[in-house]
């Protein structure tokens, strides 16, 4: 072990510990999820197993577990991590949040977006810390031999987090009226972009909820993939943005369509696009996201583990409380707010 790290471990409870081999090196990660993506799920996995994969390729000393230790530093998603889980005294979990509620004991919470809600009260109690998320794992991108065909617009994600107007037959029905094709990828396919001209990913054309717990994947994706971007307003990928270049932002249906008309009708401002996406990408390849999580981990982590181990029995006690107080508390504004919607008689 290097000195002056603790053993630092990557957790996977056995419960959810996937079965068979698993890939030992960066690169046979996205085979190895093309192969069972769809059985254990993905982010889970792409933010531990992947991210341990990456930091032990690059040397930081770190262990994959699936128990939990009785000291040392442990990295997990939230979906690996129970409620009830509490620190040790000589334990310093990270929680890496992403979109799900922080949880309630981990010292250290990970989050996805600059604006997530969690590091506006990070000076308060919630320490948190945003990290950019990997790459998509063996992405093919655009068929260079597709020249300046303008056809085929794609949705790579989960439905659920697809605009409702863009899930209806008369979103399909305005597309084939203009000549496009409309898909919505499944999952077993979001790292092929071989047969794609543009995306569009919309989650909500709601100009009040900007999800500001979710990252720029669908952005970044684009970009290395050679292909231009439709988006929506998103704290996300206003966050990315240098230029009019990186993306065109719509905020309803008709702006969808005049965007595509407008790629459609302009092979010039596409290839501006993807020219301007390549460079954009070369500052964002999973090499810097190596060096911003091992960056984390061996200051911030490691300073915030030796504070914890010395720490008074009484100081790690009132945390705890502090902690549970706060989870007790959004449970009762949560069931209040729940009673608050039921419609009465």
């Amino acid at each position: 072990m290097k000195k002056g790290l603790p053993p630092i471990y990557f957790y996977i409870p056995q419960s959810q510990w996937p079965v068979g081999d698993m890939p030992q090196i960066p690169e046979e990660y996205g085979d190895w999820m093309s192969a069972w993506g769809s059985r254990y799920g993905r982010g889970k996995y792409d933010w531990t197993l992947q991210t341990y994969l990456y930091l032990k390729a690059d040397g930081l000393p770190c262990e994959l577990i699936d128990f939990m230790p009785k000291e040392g530093i442990v990295i997990a998603h939230r979906d690996f991590l129970s409620n009830n889980l509490k620190p040790s005294s000589k334990l310093l979990i990270i929680c890496i949040k992403v979109d799900r509620d922080p949880h309630p004991y981990a010292q250290l919470q990970v989050v996805q977006n600059h604006q997530d809600e969690l590091l506006k009260r990070s000076q308060f109690l919630w320490q948190s810390y945003p990290v950019r998320f990997w790459l998509q794992s063996k992405l093919i991108p655009r068929d260079p031999n597709r020249g300046d065909r303008f056809e085929n617009v794609a949705f790579f994600g989960v439905l659920d987090n697809l605009a409702v107007e863009l899930q209806q037959p008369q979103w399909q029905e305005q597309l084939s009226a203009l000549g496009l094709r409309w898909e919505v990828v499944k999952c077993d396919r979001w790292h092929d972009y071989s047969e794609v001209d543009v995306i569009v990913a919309v989650r909500s054309f709601d100009d009040l909820n900007t999800f500001d717990s979710k990252p720029a994947s669908k952005l970044i994706n684009a970009w290395q993939a050679g292909i231009p971007a439709i988006l929506g307003r998103e704290s996300a990928y206003r966050h990315e943005r240098k230029s009019e270049l990186d993306y065109i932002e719509v905020a309803s249906t008709d702006d969808a369509i005049a965007a595509l008309l407008r790629l459609k009708n302009d092979f010039d401002l596409r290839q501006k696009m993807v020219k301007n996406g390549m460079i954009r990408v070369e500052n964002i390849g999973n090499n810097t996201i190596t060096l911003q999580w091992y960056d984390f981990l061996t200051n911030v982590a490691v300073t915030a583990y030796y504070r914890w181990c010395m720490a008074s029995f009484v100081q790690q006690q009132i945390f705890l409380i502090r902690r549970y107080l706060i989870l007790k508390a959004n449970r009762i504004k949560r069931l209040f707010n729940q009673l608050l919607s039921i419609q009465l008689p």
